[in-house]
């Protein structure tokens, strides 16, 4: 489990394909990343996605990702900067929201444009994740732990919008996303499950 609090930026570095199955092994540096430890086979959310450290050598380590993994996310198979977070321990403070690094789907930046000292972020998801939004809930974009502030249904989509903080803004990928960028969306946990008793109740009636 992770809280959606990004510890930093790290860096693939290093794509290795696998031609049997067409998954990849990623090579990350984090080095720029403070106060960043991780074992090998300890978990950590690579922009949102949680992995298994492989391979652990200073302050570069490797994930595989496989190709399952690969169609259900964005930004795992080239190199590039993405958000890293190592996961939580019990008693530890859950200063975002409860994340499980199950990425739900992948959402297009429709805009990200300035309002006073914080950036406007909105996004639009397949319809599908659409009842999993509201407003005032829970969101992971990219890993980052995000209010919802507004929600659209639209034809093309469901757009939704949410308030980067200076800080968020500075210390995540948020702040060099721009139109058209794809990213990682992990819905809430109580959502999903709400959505599903519901989902239930209406076949047994």
């Amino acid at each position: 489990m992770f809280t959606g609090v990004v510890q930093g930026v790290g860096r693939i570095v290093d794509v290795e394909r696998f031609a049997a199955d067409g998954g990849v092994r990623l090579t990350i540096d984090a080095r720029d990343v403070s106060e960043f430890r991780i074992d090998v086979g300890a978990s950590v959310a690579v922009a949102g996605a949680c992995m298994t450290a492989i391979r652990v050598d200073g302050s570069m380590f490797a994930v595989d990702t496989s190709i399952e993994s690969l169609a259900r996310t964005a930004g795992l198979d080239a190199p590039g900067e993405v958000n890293l977070e190592t996961s939580m321990r019990l008693g530890d403070s859950v200063d975002g929201h409860l994340v499980a690094g199950h990425v739900d789907g992948v959402g297009v930046v429709v805009a990200m444009t300035q309002a006073h000292e914080s950036w406007r972020l909105t996004v639009r998801v397949p319809a599908a994740l659409a009842g999993y939004l509201a407003y005032k809930g829970s969101i992971a974009v990219d890993g980052v732990s995000l209010t919802v502030n507004q929600v659209v249904d639209t034809p093309r989509g469901c757009e939704f919008e949410v308030n980067v903080i200076p800080h968020t803004y500075r210390v995540t990928t948020l702040g060099s996303l721009i139109e058209g960028d794809r990213v990682n969306i992990e819905v809430d946990l109580i959502a999903r499950y709400v959505q599903r008793m519901l989902s239930v109740q209406r076949l047994s009636a």
